[in-house]
Formats: structure tokens, C-alpha cells, sequence
């Protein structure tokens, strides 16, 4: 006996889906990838068919990726210790080599080779790129926590944004898949936070989302507690979890990079777990979601989203 789905079951969340597909269509998303989602190929095509659904109905996405685990990985066979302070790496002469390699090589071909096989013509650039970043290198800094100013190396802060080369690519019907790796204006390789890479590239292109995509199901009230997941917050709602310590190690950068997307003028930041079936569908095409939204003002939500 052959199984057949009940197509009633098809046409409704079709029609769930259309006022989305809609009101998205056209606009563009920037979603952020860490390295853990490219560290396993099922995670990474599970995303990268979402992806391409996204990029179907007419959605343009830029998608930025990370790649810790894989710099670590690579760094460690190379007998180079790796340092992290508050999430973030320190990146000294030859990790900034290694760190280009992994993620201007590796993972990014690896990325755009999955869209192929999606039917999505990706493309493959890094910050450095008809110069998509300017950044200087990051001054030693007071760190909480640490007794001397800490130097995270070639670490770099960005200057300017141009977005000149997404724009053409995403006019064109191209997925740009981005590198977070930059230069300062001396050619200097530069190792910047993917998050903040994509916070900046979304206020640039006035993203009407920028999604994280995270191994944590979302911002959590208690780091330790999943059930504790916030459904919905605004700025003010992150400076008091920052302030409770509820923000530690990688989620304090992508609270920093969540802010500064939403005052750069993105609408809509989204945190979300690449662990969870669908998880990027289910957040952009029903009110439900499955993460975290930040907005500027929670006032701005609707009745249906604050549910």
C-alpha cells in the first residue's frame, strides 16, 4: 500500500506561507552562519536548502559565514595554541594566515559547492573584495575581567562598509556568500567577527532581516535552561540581559552586532538554532517563529507577533 501524503495539508501551509512570501519578496535578508552550522554536511545542507527556498520565491539573501571551529581545528594541527577573550579571537601573525586560509578557502568554497547543487548561483567573496570592508586594525583594549589591556593581534574593526558589489550581485540573481575576512587600507589581512561583518553589511544594505543562525536555540534568560528562551526583545531588553549576565561568551559579540544592525536601520534581527528542523522557514514564514526577535522597540510589534 503506498503512502500519500494529504495534499489539504500541502495547500494550507501554502497559503499560510503566501502573505510572507509577499511581503518579502524583493526585500533583502542577510543571514549569518557560524562555523558549526559547515562543520557537519546535513546541518549545512538543511541551511542551505532554506536558503535556496528563500532565494525562489524572490527573497535576495547574503549570506555571511564564520568558521571558528575549522580555524581551530586547522590552528591546532599546525601546533598553534588558540586564546579567546569574551567570545572573541585573538589573532596573532600566523593565525591571521591560518584563519584566511580556512575561511576564504575551505569553508566558502565548500558553502558555494552546496549551493550548486541547490540550483543557486552563489558566489564567493571575502571583505577584502572590490573593497566590501575597510577596517584598521583593532588598538589593545580594557577588557573586563583581564588584568593588562588585551591585544586581540589581527583583529580588525571596521571603517566603512561599500556594498556596491552585493548590490550588482543580488540585482543579478546571485547569492553572495561572504568571507568575514578583511584588509586594512595597507593590504593588511584583518580577522573581523562574522557577526559583526553581517550587522554591518545588513545596516548597509538596509536589510529587512538579519538572521543569526546559532547553535543555541536562541537569546535564553538562563544559559543553562532552554526553556528559558525570550521570544521577543527590543534594545532595552538587551542591555538588562547584558546587564543580568544572561549575555556570555559568543552571544556578547552578537549582542553587540545585533544592536548595531538595528540602529544602522535593519527592522528585524533574528537569533536562531540551525539544530532545529526548518528552523529559518518556520522563522521568516509564521508569527510563531522558532527564536529570538530583537527589534529597536518592542511598541513596534503587532499584537500577532507579541504572541
Amino acid at each position: 500500500m503506498n503512502y500519500r501524503p494529504d495534499p489539504t495539508i500541502i495547500v494550507r501551509a501554502l497559503k499560510s506561507a503566501a502573505p510572507y512570501i509577499r511581503m518579502f519578496k524583493g526585500k533583502t535578508f542577510v543571514i549569518k552562519a557560524g562555523g558549526g552550522v559547515f562543520g557537519d554536511m546535513d546541518s549545512a545542507r538543511a541551511l542551505i536548502e532554506q536558503i535556496a527556498m528563500l532565494h525562489q520565491v524572490g527573497i535576495k539573501v547574503v549570506l555571511v559565514h564564520g568558521g571558528g571551529p575549522q580555524v581551530t581545528e586547522v590552528a591546532n594541527a599546525m601546533g598553534l595554541q588558540t586564546r579567546m577573550v569574551q567570545g572573541r579571537r585573538v589573532t596573532d601573525g600566523k593565525s591571521i594566515e591560518v584563519t584566511t586560509m580556512v575561511l576564504n578557502g575551505l569553508v566558502n568554497t565548500r558553502v558555494v559547492a552546496i549551493c550548486r547543487d541547490f540550483e543557486v548561483d552563489a558566489v564567493g567573496i571575502s571583505g577584502v573584495d572590490a573593497s566590501l570592508i575597510m577596517a584598521h586594525k583593532r588598538p589593545p583594549v580594557e577588557v573586563q575581567g583581564e588584568s593588562a589591556p588585551v591585544d586581540y593581534g589581527f583583529v580588525g574593526d571596521i571603517d566603512m562598509v561599500d556594498a556596491a558589489v552585493l548590490r550588482q550581485q543580488l540585482d543579478n540573481g546571485l547569492v553572495p556568500v561572504v568571507s568575514p575576512v578583511s584588509a586594512d587600507k595597507n593590504g593588511q589581512l584583518l580577522n573581523i567577527n562574522a557577526d559583526t561583518v553581517a550587522a554591518a553589511i545588513g545596516a548597509e544594505l538596509k536589510a529587512e532581516k538579519l538572521i543569526l543562525c546559532t547553535g543555541a536555540p536562541g537569546i535564553l534568560e538562563r544559559l543553562e535552561d532552554p526553556s528559558t528562551l525570550i521570544s521577543y526583545t527590543d534594545l532595552a531588553g538587551l542591555t538588562r540581559l547584558r546587564e543580568n549576565g544572561s549575555l556570555a561568551d559568543g552571544m556578547l559579540p552578537k549582542a553587540t552586532a545585533i544592536e548595531a544592525a538595528i540602529r544602522g536601520g535593519v527592522r528585524r534581527v533574528h537569533v536562531i538554532s540551525y539544530k532545529l528542523p526548518d528552523a529559518l522557514l518556520a522563522e521568516v514564514f509564521t508569527n510563531e517563529g522558532t527564536g529570538t526577535l530583537v527589534v529597536a522597540d518592542t511598541k513596534v510589534l503587532s499584537p500577532a507577533e507579541q504572541q
